[in-house]
């Protein structure tokens, strides 16, 4: 599978200095590798908020979590190149 077939999903909320830091991680590595991304608000549902409320930011890829708190550069490319 090509890096830009795969899709990132950040979960974050406002206000949150973790979630800017993935951000900034996530925005530098899709733009690098031409993977399309989206960043969904936690509190905007009860279910994400239960599920993901102590661990944010957290990030997807493809729908299964990949990390959590802190985003690894290295680690979250090479999961986009598999």
């Amino acid at each position: 599978m090509a890096p830009q077939d795969h899709r990132i999903t950040l979960l974050g909320k406002p206000g949150c200095h973790l979630c800017d830091d993935a951000r900034a991680v996530i925005e530098r590595v899709a733009a690098e590798l031409g993977v399309p991304w989206e960043e969904r608000d936690i509190t905007a549902s009860p279910e994400d908020q239960a599920e993901y409320g102590e661990m944010i930011p957290v990030v997807l890829i493809d729908g299964v979590q990949h990390d959590y708190w802190r985003v690894n550069e290295n680690r979250l490319r090479e999961a986009l190149r598999r």
